[in-house]
């Protein structure tokens, strides 16, 4: 089966498009790459919706990607064309491409985030602007053959014509995080400080201020954490922290680098908001501080239950206080620890790499498996 992944996505921003390729290819599918990337992330987006002026600007760079796209997927038509188009991560436009460029192909669009449910975390509420990219969502996802989610939760949001043809397939960890995990081996010593690590964009979803408010409550005991990342809601994580001695900032660290950064912490930090979305959603992080060896505290909902159980602690969304206690008695008790990040690593091992985080969407497309409700990667 030859299966292209195709449009103008950033491996490098966003890593979850790898991981589904290197994922289909260990299963023995023929995965190729036809990519041009457009170099304008999710925040770049919301900013154009903010600032409409920015609009033909944002217009003339996606046209461009997408004379390149339709020049070089020339040489794919006819009898060399893929069986299988997989549109990657914020392909909300692209997918309307793949339809027009490889009409007798099967098109699966990867979507991990709708563009109205993401305004609305990034606060764009308005009526007119909101009946648009409902629009675009729809459009989107009536391009597509198959639609893939990443939890059951967010399938459950999708309008019954096209819930049907939904697969859920967890974010996973590419391998660069798996190849830290000896360095994460070596924990902090009784008399060191916990070691923590938090990293993200600062948007609601992730309720980087209840991190701050904890760590505050934190102070004067044996935590230090390190928060990369910038975003919009960073000068209120840095207030809520009270310019505490034990807490550093760093602007967003090279994907590349990331991985070790995070895999020579003790503990890494997931999400904590109590918006719709961060309730249903099971974060990069979360997957990647596991892989990389780390113990991982996250909030206690639905979804994180069922994908981590008892290989994380998990504490009430928004609630600061509980987050402090539970890093407290990380800190306090580091067998605790030893076992919480040895659980987190046999669980990446087992159910977060790559060729296990796809099984669903192999079966749906080697075996014709029905779509949706297939939630087998943490199995």
């Amino acid at each position: 089966m030859r299966v292209l992944f195709f449009g103008t996505y950033d491996v490098r921003a966003h890593p979850r498009v790898g991981v589904l390729a290197t994922g289909l290819a260990r299963h023995g599918l023929d995965v190729r790459q036809l990519n041009a990337p457009l170099g304008i992330g999710t925040a770049g987006r919301v900013a154009v919706l903010r600032q409409p002026w920015r609009l033909p600007g944002f217009a003339l760079t996606l046209l461009s990607r997408w004379a390149s796209l339709a020049w070089r997927a020339r040489r794919l038509r006819g009898a060399s064309a893929p069986d299988v188009v997989v549109v990657g991560y914020l392909g909300h436009f692209d997918v309307l491409l793949a339809r027009r460029l490889f009409p007798r192909s099967r098109i699966v669009l990867d979507h991990l985030i709708g563009a109205s449910d993401t305004a609305l975390d990034r606060g764009e509420s308005g009526g007119v602007k909101q009946r648009l990219l409902r629009s675009l969502d729809a459009a989107a996802l009536s391009a597509a053959d198959v639609v893939v989610v990443d939890t059951e939760e967010h399938l459950g949001t999708l309008p019954p014509e096209h819930r049907r043809r939904g697969v859920v397939v967890a974010v996973g960890a590419p391998d660069a995080w798996f190849a830290q995990s000896a360095a994460a081996n070596t924990a902090s010593g009784v008399e060191d400080p916990l070691r923590v690590v938090f990293f993200g964009l600062f948007t609601p979803l992730q309720g980087a201020p209840v991190v701050g408010q904890a760590l505050a409550l934190l102070a004067g005991e044996p935590v230090e954490a390190t928060l990369y990342g910038t975003g919009q809601e960073l000068e209120a994580a840095r207030a809520a922290a009270g310019g505490s001695a034990s807490v550093t900032w760093q602007d967003w660290a090279a994907p590349e680098d990331l991985p070790r950064l995070v895999a020579a912490a003790d503990v890494c930090l997931g999400i904590f908001g109590t918006g719709p979305k961060a309730l249903r959603v099971v974060p990069n992080k979360v997957f990647q501080g596991a892989a990389a060896g780390c113990a991982v505290v996250s909030s206690d909902t639905d979804p994180q239950r069922r994908m981590l159980g008892d290989a994380a602690l998990l504490v009430p969304p928004g609630n600061a206080e509980a987050l402090a206690d539970a890093l407290r008695a990380l800190a306090g008790d580091r067998m605790l620890l030893r076992e919480k990040r040895a659980a987190a690593r046999e669980l990446a091992e087992r159910a977060f790499r790559p060729e296990r985080v796809v099984l669903p969407l192999v079966a749906v497309l080697t075996t014709g498996a029905g779509a949706g409700g297939l939630e087998g990667s943490a199995s």
